[in-house]
């Protein structure tokens, strides 16, 4: 029994010395892809704003169908790379965070909870994977973590 003890402890010891670079990576990763394809849709595609402009919640919905359509690709394009290289990341992960609670509640929230409806379950996985990258940062395989680092032998 003392064995297995100690094969947990020290298993769990490694996992603990990954565990500041693997989570934060995969999240980043994942979250950046899914962002990526929706940039890429807008900026190949057509304004469709115009249509759900109604939709968005106060004050989004009196910025013009046109200056949000914009923001939102150049927010999923531009965070998306910054996701992947972990730059800017409790930024990005708020901006996206906006983002995704306006698609919310502007398409989302009347569709149900299921995804093939076009429901809100994505959108809600997706803020629950933001939460650990806003509240705990990037993680130490990224550019935050490297700036960071630099910043505070500096001082």
């Amino acid at each position: 029994m003392i064995d297995v003890i100690r094969g947990w402890a020290k298993l769990s010891g490694v996992l603990n010395s990954i565990g500041g670079y693997v989570p934060q990576l995969g999240l980043r990763l994942l979250l950046a892809y899914e962002f990526w394809v929706a940039g890429m849709e807008k900026y190949n595609g057509s304004n469709w704003f115009a249509n759900v402009q109604s939709d968005f919640p106060f004050p989004f919905n009196f910025v013009p169908p046109e200056v949000s359509w914009q923001l939102s690709t150049w927010f999923e394009l531009i965070g998306s790379v910054a996701l992947v290289i972990g730059l800017a990341t409790r930024f990005f992960s708020l901006s996206l965070i906006v983002l995704t609670i306006v698609a919310w509640a502007a398409i989302h929230s009347a569709s149900g909870y299921n995804v093939c409806d076009n429901g809100y379950k994505l959108p809600l996985i997706y803020l629950v994977m933001f939460a650990p990258l806003l509240f705990g940062g990037a993680g130490k395989f990224s550019l935050d973590h490297l700036i960071w680092k630099r910043v505070a032998t500096a001082m």
